[in-house]
């Protein structure tokens, strides 16, 4: 290997927002943070997160105006 030419190779911890943390290495040098994380997330835990589509399409339609039509 040339000397030299390499990035640091530093030990960084990794945060998410769930408040797991994880101590790697990288050559990016800083801490980092994550939205989500393998203990948090939906197809690690098993828990599936409903989302109210249903009721925010509806909320639309009633401010806009807009009909359902079938062709």
């Amino acid at each position: 290997m040339k000397k030299g030419i390499h990035p640091e190779y530093t030990e960084v911890t990794i945060s998410c927002a769930c408040g797991n943390q994880i101590k790697t290495r990288s050559t990016k040098g800083k801490d980092m943070t994550l939205e989500i994380c393998a203990e948090c997330h939906p197809f690690y835990t098993g828990k599936q997160k409903l989302i109210d589509s249903a009721g925010r399409i509806e909320r639309f339609r009633r401010k806009y105006g807009h009909k359902i039509t079938t062709s």
